[in-house]
């Protein structure tokens, strides 16, 4: 007679063990990946979605109402909230619109986390609590009034999107360079693709959209790398090196590059949501104005919003952005 052989209870019940451990090590990282690549997908599609929308409209600026008395404390602000019932829904498919102190229900998180998830702070509620330096005054925009310091509304996509509104109605046609760039954003959209569900972190389900120019508008969704590159450098070298701002954003990662100038733009009215509200030094941006270390290109300051156009062997920060 053959004698049978098998595994004993006792093996059988340690091998599931094991196979429990390694999952419960694995799953959630495989879970993240894939949470973050529909993420990016959902955010390519909506930013695609708004171009096309805003593209259509005559102009973006001059919607609603917005008063202030001498304090400069406003006494009626309607200009979000009619930026998206008199203009965006007529081009864009809205399922739900919630006006200033309401963010919540539209699905509005309270609270975000920065970029790289480094610091968790309150959603914004106006412009100046996106960003002092919109209407801090340390610049002429605010001195010559281009810049309303507007309460945000919200809607809700007909995808689920939760998505809050900044919107400036003085906002310029200008798109001359050689000055501040504030008066020149019309809207910014602070979107997170799955509502007040977690982890409501910049970079991952939460970002933004910025529109530029009355007419003819720009539309940008720049996705910043996490962190500045570690030096100055020039935005064009002819060292041996070749160290430069063409360069230094590939050697960090093949997915990324120089953000251009609007792009730029976008990524200092946004900035303390990506962790660039301290600098006061400028960056540069991929916007070529002449050739060669000698030649010019598209700076912009982040301590007071000015564009300025900066020779390309001049040293300055960089941050760059996913393409």
């Amino acid at each position: 007679m053959k004698k049978l052989k098998g595994f004993t209870l006792a093996e059988v019940l340690i091998t599931l063990a094991i196979i429990g451990i390694v999952a419960a090590i694995t799953l959630p990282s495989l879970l993240v990946n894939v949470n973050e690549k529909a993420w990016e997908a959902q955010k390519k599609a909506l930013h695609a979605r708004m171009a096309q929308a805003i593209g259509q409209m005559n102009m973006l600026g001059g919607y609603g109402q917005f008063e202030t008395d001498e304090e400069g404390t406003a006494t009626e602000d309607t200009a979000a909230e009619s930026f998206i019932l008199d203009a965006l829904s007529k081009v864009y498919k809205i399922n739900n619109v919630c006006g200033a102190g309401k963010l919540s229900a539209c699905g509005v998180p309270s609270k975000i986390a920065t970029l790289g998830g480094e610091a968790e702070i309150s959603f914004p509620t106006k412009m100046s609590e996106l960003n002092e330096k919109l209407l801090n005054g340390a610049h002429e925009a605010n001195e010559e009034g281009d810049v309303a310091d507007t309460k945000a509304a919200a809607f809700e996509t007909v995808n689920g999107e939760s998505v809050a509104v900044f919107y400036n109605p003085l906002c310029s046609s200008d798109t001359s360079l050689n000055n501040v760039a504030q008066n020149k954003m019309c809207v910014n959209f602070i979107f997170d693709v799955n509502g007040s569900e977690g982890p409501n972190e910049v970079g991952k389900d939460v970002g933004f959209i910025t529109a530029f120019y009355n007419k003819s508008p720009v539309v940008v969704a720049p996705v910043a790398y996490k962190s500045d590159y570690a030096s100055k450098v020039p935005q064009y070298s002819t060292n041996s090196e070749g160290i430069d701002a063409q360069t230094v954003c590939k050697t960090i990662g093949e997915d990324l590059r120089l953000p251009d100038k609007d792009e730029l733009t976008s990524l200092f009215i946004n900035a303390p949501l990506i962790n660039l509200n301290e600098k006061t030094s400028s960056y540069w941006s991929g916007s070529v104005i002449s050739q060669g270390s000698s030649g010019l290109a598209w700076a912009q300051a982040f301590d007071n919003g000015r564009r300025h156009r900066c020779t390309r062997s001049n040293i300055i920060y960089v941050r760059c952005i996913r393409k």
